[in-house]
Protein backbone atom coordinates (compact mmCIF):
# COMPACT_ATOMS: atom_id res chain seq x y z
CA UNK A 1 0.00 0.00 0.00
CA UNK A 2 1.18 3.71 -0.64
CA UNK A 3 3.12 5.13 2.56
CA UNK A 4 0.82 7.91 3.28
CA UNK A 5 -2.91 6.77 3.14
CA UNK A 6 -3.68 9.82 4.63
CA UNK A 7 -2.67 11.51 0.96
CA UNK A 8 -4.29 8.74 -0.68
CA UNK A 9 -7.71 8.89 1.27
CA UNK A 10 -7.74 12.70 0.24
CA UNK A 11 -7.25 12.26 -3.48
CA UNK A 12 -9.79 9.30 -3.71
CA UNK A 13 -11.88 11.56 -1.44
CA UNK A 14 -11.17 14.56 -4.11
CA UNK A 15 -11.93 12.80 -6.92
CA UNK A 16 -15.04 11.44 -5.66
CA UNK A 17 -16.15 14.73 -5.15
CA UNK A 18 -15.09 15.48 -8.53
CA UNK A 19 -16.97 12.40 -10.14
CA UNK A 20 -20.31 13.46 -7.79
CA UNK A 21 -20.59 17.01 -9.00
CA UNK A 22 -20.13 15.63 -12.88
CA UNK A 23 -22.80 12.70 -12.03
CA UNK A 24 -25.15 15.75 -10.60
CA UNK A 25 -24.49 17.90 -13.38
CA UNK A 26 -25.67 15.08 -15.73
CA UNK A 27 -28.53 14.49 -13.46
CA UNK A 28 -29.74 17.25 -14.09
CA UNK A 29 -29.23 17.62 -18.20
CA UNK A 30 -31.32 14.45 -18.15
CA UNK A 31 -33.91 15.94 -16.38
CA UNK A 32 -34.08 19.14 -18.18
CA UNK A 33 -33.90 16.83 -21.34
CA UNK A 34 -36.94 14.80 -20.12
CA UNK A 35 -38.78 18.20 -19.34
CA UNK A 36 -37.90 19.58 -22.79
CA UNK A 37 -39.35 16.63 -24.77
CA UNK A 38 -42.59 15.93 -22.67
CA UNK A 39 -43.42 19.84 -23.56
CA UNK A 40 -42.25 19.34 -27.17
CA UNK A 41 -44.14 18.47 -29.70
CA UNK A 42 -41.51 17.98 -32.67
CA UNK A 43 -40.99 14.92 -34.23
CA UNK A 44 -37.72 14.48 -33.83
CA UNK A 45 -37.64 10.79 -35.10
CA UNK A 46 -38.01 12.05 -38.69
CA UNK A 47 -35.99 15.09 -38.39
CA UNK A 48 -32.78 14.62 -40.89
CA UNK A 49 -30.82 17.63 -39.21
CA UNK A 50 -29.74 16.43 -36.09
CA UNK A 51 -30.13 13.56 -33.35
CA UNK A 52 -33.41 12.63 -32.17
CA UNK A 53 -34.37 13.52 -27.83
CA UNK A 54 -34.01 9.47 -27.67
CA UNK A 55 -30.44 9.42 -28.92
CA UNK A 56 -29.55 12.13 -26.77
CA UNK A 57 -31.36 10.96 -23.68
CA UNK A 58 -29.77 7.26 -24.10
CA UNK A 59 -25.83 8.81 -24.46
CA UNK A 60 -26.86 10.85 -21.36
CA UNK A 61 -27.88 8.01 -19.64
CA UNK A 62 -25.07 5.73 -20.07
CA UNK A 63 -22.02 8.47 -19.17
CA UNK A 64 -24.17 8.86 -16.38
CA UNK A 65 -24.09 5.38 -15.56
CA UNK A 66 -20.30 5.46 -15.90
CA UNK A 67 -19.54 8.35 -13.49
CA UNK A 68 -22.29 6.57 -11.06
CA UNK A 69 -20.02 3.36 -11.56
CA UNK A 70 -17.07 5.57 -10.87
CA UNK A 71 -18.29 6.73 -7.69
CA UNK A 72 -19.37 3.60 -6.44
CA UNK A 73 -15.72 2.32 -7.26
CA UNK A 74 -14.04 5.54 -5.54
CA UNK A 75 -16.36 4.58 -2.70
CA UNK A 76 -15.24 1.15 -2.66
CA UNK A 77 -11.48 2.11 -2.65
CA UNK A 78 -11.66 4.81 0.26
CA UNK A 79 -13.32 1.86 2.55
CA UNK A 80 -9.86 -0.63 1.23
CA UNK A 81 -7.51 2.64 2.15
CA UNK A 82 -9.61 2.37 5.60
CA UNK A 83 -9.06 -1.29 5.61
CA UNK A 84 -5.55 -1.23 4.98
CA UNK A 85 -5.72 -3.00 2.07
CA UNK A 86 -5.72 -0.27 -0.73
CA UNK A 87 -3.01 -1.30 -3.40
CA UNK A 88 -2.95 -4.87 -2.52
CA UNK A 89 -4.38 -6.96 -5.32
CA UNK A 90 -7.53 -8.90 -4.45
CA UNK A 91 -6.80 -11.79 -6.51
CA UNK A 92 -3.06 -12.29 -5.81
CA UNK A 93 -2.53 -10.20 -3.02
CA UNK A 94 0.30 -9.03 -4.30
CA UNK A 95 0.87 -5.36 -4.41
CA UNK A 96 -0.63 -3.03 -7.31
CA UNK A 97 2.45 -0.83 -9.15
CA UNK A 98 2.02 2.40 -8.26
CA UNK A 99 1.76 3.16 -11.90
CA UNK A 100 -1.48 1.28 -12.34
CA UNK A 101 -2.85 3.48 -9.02
CA UNK A 102 -1.92 6.91 -10.73
CA UNK A 103 -3.85 5.43 -14.04
CA UNK A 104 -6.55 3.95 -11.70
CA UNK A 105 -7.12 4.66 -8.49
CA UNK A 106 -9.87 2.73 -8.00
CA UNK A 107 -8.20 -0.37 -9.24
CA UNK A 108 -8.73 -3.79 -7.18
CA UNK A 109 -6.35 -5.49 -9.10
CA UNK A 110 -2.62 -5.59 -10.39
CA UNK A 111 -2.15 -5.51 -14.30
CA UNK A 112 -1.31 -8.88 -14.27
CA UNK A 113 -4.53 -10.55 -12.88
CA UNK A 114 -6.38 -7.85 -14.62
CA UNK A 115 -5.45 -8.95 -17.93
CA UNK A 116 -6.81 -12.46 -17.21
CA UNK A 117 -9.82 -11.47 -17.10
Amino acid sequence: MPTDSRAVRADLLRRRDETAAEAAALEGDLRSLFEASRSSNADDEHDPEGSTIAFERAQLSAVLDAARRRLAELDEAVGRVDAGTYGVCERCSRPIPAERLAARPSARTCVACASRR
